[in-house]
């Protein structure tokens, strides 16, 4: 058991320091059950972290029925789904790109990454206002925007200037985003109580 902690720790060591190494490693063996379960659990951490967040910001008030059937039955089924929408996004940017068409690839990369999701629902759910909102969505989306660089480059082969190109209008259409308002719904779907401090 220790050891596979160790060896969970060290590859997101990886992912954060040694990208290129890490991701380059990853091939098709027919195994992607593996990649499903692990979306399926960092859902499952996700859901728990946020549901006792909520607990001590709120109180036992905050627990109903719904709030842990919500943590333990769908954010980890939200993140399989999520896996395998970012999987066929990562095809349609590695056909674009010149890379790899191989979505045992595409949906291991995207596996890989997923301790960002339990990462994130939590920095999240710690926003308290709009300037903590605005902070932890933009550092967020802007490391997606370079883990979906490494993906298409070092997973799927793809060619780094086209990818670079779908990088930049990616951060384009974000900028587009965050500038007009449309961002406060993309704030309300990660933190709706640290949104309302923006509307007032």
């Amino acid at each position: 058991m220790k050891a596979k902690k160790r060896s969970w720790l060290s590859k997101i060591s990886d992912i954060f320091f040694r990208p290129k190494y890490f991701f380059s490693r990853i091939v098709a063996d027919g195994k992607m059950e593996d990649a499903i379960l692990k979306a399926f659990l960092w859902g499952f951490v996700g859901g728990i972290l946020v549901f006792a967040i909520n607990l001590v910001r709120n109180g036992f008030d905050a627990f109903t029925v719904f709030s842990l059937f919500k943590a333990i039955v769908i954010f980890p089924v939200v993140a399989v789904m999520v896996l395998f929408v970012c999987a066929g996004l990562m095809m349609l940017v590695s056909e674009i790109t010149g890379g790899e068409r191989d979505w045992e690839i595409a949906v291991k990369g995207i596996a890989s990454i997923f301790f960002i999701y339990p990462l994130a629902l939590i920095l999240n759910a710690l926003a308290f206002d709009c300037a903590s909102i605005w902070f932890v969505s933009l550092l967020i989306d802007l490391y997606m925007a370079f883990l979906l660089y490494d993906i298409a480059v070092y997973c799927l082969h793809g060619k780094k200037v086209s990818v670079l190109f779908v990088v930049a209008v990616c951060l384009v259409l974000l900028c587009c985003v965050y500038m007009s308002d449309y961002r406060n719904v993309w704030f309300l779907i990660k933190n709706p109580a640290a949104t309302l401090t923006c509307l007032l």
